[in-house]
């Protein structure tokens, strides 16, 4: 009984978060809904009083879009390459960083320091790095980025990695590289986590039995960490499909390079975009990519219930 009579101080605790999440969460989900089921729908109108047709019309715009398909292509790419390629490095780093006693945390702190650092500074910084700057489509550029100065230091050609007139691989190749970067601090801390809570017994006997680091690595370490690499995927593939700042960061909102914008589109750039000309095809794009998302999320549930050690 008396649990029953303080209860309402529970829910009185939790009132606020709750009252939070209505309005932050639950409405804006419920009004996204509602909109993309509204033909044309446009916040003005309806304040006016004018009504909409209800249908499917905002999902058949936005599949039939031709940018659609770009802006879909983008983002699985960027995703299905950067999740692999950043989760093996940060694998790979979490144990090297666990197997260094000396400065280890200054090494921690270091690779941390992505992570809490602005994304669009960060992009800034990777423009300047892979840019050529001046010049015209005659004469040489009046300074070129570090990156084609270690090439031509090394014997190779420049390349025009982001500036006018880039391809779009080029592009795509600095993109991957700075999502792979900016990735890697958050995995790297949770997988780093899990391995300073392994028990060592483990491989004490793996050394016993006279295991080489490979097959302890493979063997022992990637069983033990399957929960955190599963999560570290899991994540991976939902901040994947919401890839934009990256872009904005180093081709600004143009989301490519000068004469050819939009070449790097992603969904979330689309709904951006679409958000104040049409909010009914921007919440039909939204709830798109959120089952995309929903998805590709319970695939990898799927598969990690079967290859997860607990």
């Amino acid at each position: 009984m008396d649990k029953k009579k303080n209860q309402w101080k529970a829910w009185l605790y939790l009132l606020p978060a709750i009252v939070l999440l209505l309005v932050f969460t639950v409405w804006p989900i419920f009004n996204t809904i509602r909109m993309s089921l509204l033909k044309d729908y446009d916040d003005l109108a309806a304040i006016g009083g004018a009504t909409f047709e209800f249908g499917f019309a905002n999902f058949a715009k936005v599949i039939s879009y031709r940018g659609f398909l770009t802006c879909l292509g983008n983002t699985v790419l960027l995703t299905v390459i950067t999740v692999p390629i950043s989760t093996m490095l940060a694998l790979l780093i979490a144990v090297a960083l666990n197997s260094i006693k000396w400065l280890s945390k200054i090494f921690q702190t270091i690779f941390f320091l992505p992570y809490v650092t602005n994304s669009i500074a960060i992009g800034m910084v990777f423009m300047a790095m892979f840019s050529m700057i001046g010049g015209g489509p005659t004469t040489e550029p009046v300074s070129i980025g570090i990156i084609n100065t270690i090439i031509e230091a090394c014997g190779g050609t420049r390349i025009n990695w982001v500036n006018a007139g880039s391809d779009y691989w080029s592009n795509m190749f600095v993109l991957i590289i700075y999502i792979v970067w900016n990735a890697l601090p958050f995995k790297i801390l949770v997988l780093l986590g899990g391995l300073q809570g392994v028990n060592k017994q483990y491989y004490d006997a793996a050394k016993v039995d006279g295991a080489s680091r490979l097959r302890t690595f493979w063997r022992v370490t990637v069983p033990l960490l399957s929960p955190m690499i599963a999560y570290v995927v899991i994540t991976g593939f939902i901040g994947g499909f919401k890839e934009y700042s990256s872009i904005v960061g180093i081709f600004g909102e143009s989301m490519g390079p000068v004469g050819n914008p939009g070449s790097l589109n992603t969904m979330v750039g689309f709904i951006y975009d679409a958000i104040t000309n049409n909010p009914g095809r921007a919440s039909a794009a939204a709830l798109i990519l959120f089952a995309i998302i929903f998805a590709v999320t319970m695939v990898n549930l799927y598969v990690s219930k079967k290859r997860v050690h607990y």
